[in-house]
């Protein structure tokens, strides 16, 4: 199954485009199902007609859904949810406040990536296009399995081992917090290898990508440069940069000339900080864009020129390992990050990667784990570390 994710700074047109992309391909006789796992739903007013939990045929070839996690919930989140609400209720919440703080934030946008688990399950459809959360809020769960990772291969089995051991002394007083059951732990580590089957098929690069949607305006496109340099750092191909609301030529009055100029000194810094990734544009139209008619009309802006809308448009790696002389090189894409923003240690087997607030764990594999770090430099938009072999200058 094809899987197209879509993000970007809020307001740029995210849904608009996955929406229009789910509508081009169903035109050209694909299935496709576009579903939103932003909380705040946006698909029903994009189509103009009422898009539900469960995926609705809006066009030929074309399904909707606005996901409702009560099922996710009661598939992956039911016993962890309990323990939690007991933790709660011990500390003196009343029974419906508690059963609300177990819903972690962002449980919602998470329970809508599992819903991509399924659907890939499933394979009823020729493509998965997503209308993700804002990129903030994407980057958070997208970085989600690493961390939870090390937490489940580290810390959980310790856990697990002291509650079996405090658990009968527990039951005993009443004035200790619960103990979890074994269950509970059983519970997170299911959880947990749902996640990481999302991430697995996410950073599947014959299969998966990322397109950012951006205006060409400075903020947004500056946030999308962190993000293109983060979702690299965690493996996430993308494959087009959408370059939505451009001032059509036809718009000739002077009270747009400065609007005008921003937007072409934009575009170049679009394009130099995006290259070799293509760049999709699409003009500001006349009218909202809502509605079959409307998004068709979109999606031939933004696809203008390419074939297959639902193509891998760009093929890359984030890292690779390569021999040099004596030793290896890492060599990870990070495009756009500066030296200054990285951070590097290595423990054993593990190289943590650190670029401004987001970090990235590699298990090495066993031939080069033993090696010791020697080094490291930025060059072309790529962080080349060097194991072992002649140490050089970082």
């Amino acid at each position: 199954m094809r899987i197209i994710l879509y993000t970007g700074k809020g307001g740029v047109g995210k849904t608009s485009v996955a929406a229009a992309t789910a509508l081009k391909a169903g035109r050209q006789g694909r299935k496709v199902l576009v579903m939103s796992t932003d909380p705040a739903h946006s698909l029903s007013d994009a189509f103009d007609e009422r898009v539900g939990p469960e995926p609705k045929e809006m066009a030929p070839g074309v399904w909707a859904q606005e996901m409702d996690h009560g099922r996710i919930v009661e598939e992956h989140w039911a016993e962890i949810r309990e323990y939690v609400t007991t933790l709660f209720e011990w500390q003196g919440a009343e029974g419906l406040a508690a059963e609300e703080l177990a819903m972690l934030p962002g449980m919602d946008e998470l329970f809508g990536l599992l819903m991509v688990r399924q659907h890939h399950r499933e394979a009823r459809y020729d493509a998965l296009i997503l209308d993700a959360a804002p990129t903030g809020e994407t980057l958070k769960l997208l970085s989600l399995p690493d961390h939870v990772g090390w937490y489940v291969d580290r810390i959980l089995p310790i856990e697990r081992r002291a509650a079996g051991l405090v658990r009968p002394l527990v039951r005993r007083a009443r004035s200790l917090p619960p103990v979890p059951e074994d269950s509970f732990f059983g519970a997170v580590k299911r959880f947990y290898e749902a996640v990481a089957g999302v991430e697995e098929i996410l950073t599947d690069h014959r299969n998966a990508s990322v397109r950012l949607v951006v205006n060409a305006e400075k903020m947004v496109i500056a946030e999308a440069r962190r993000a293109y340099t983060y979702l690299n750092l965690y493996d996430y191909g993308v494959d087009a940069v959408v370059v939505n609301r451009l001032l059509p030529e036809t718009v000739s009055d002077p009270y747009f000339g400065s609007w005008r100029e921003a937007q072409e000194r934009h575009m170049s810094t679009i394009r130099e900080s995006f290259a070799p990734l293509p760049i999709l544009t699409a003009r500001l139209f006349e009218r909202e864009m809502f509605g079959e008619e409307a998004l068709l009309a979109l999606a031939e802006d933004v696809f203008d020129g390419v074939e297959d809308p639902l193509g891998v448009l760009f093929a890359g790696r984030s890292h690779r390992i390569v021999r040099d002389g004596g030793g290896y090189e890492v060599i990870l894409n990070l495009p756009l990050a500066q030296k200054g923003d990285i951070e590097l240690s290595k423990r054993g087997a593990e190289l943590l990667v650190r670029v401004g607030g987001q970090r990235r764990s590699l298990l090495l594999p066993d031939s080069v784990a033993p090696l010791p770090a020697a080094g490291a430099r930025v060059e072309d938009g790529a962080l080349r570390i060097r194991l072992g072999g002649d140490e050089r200058e970082t």
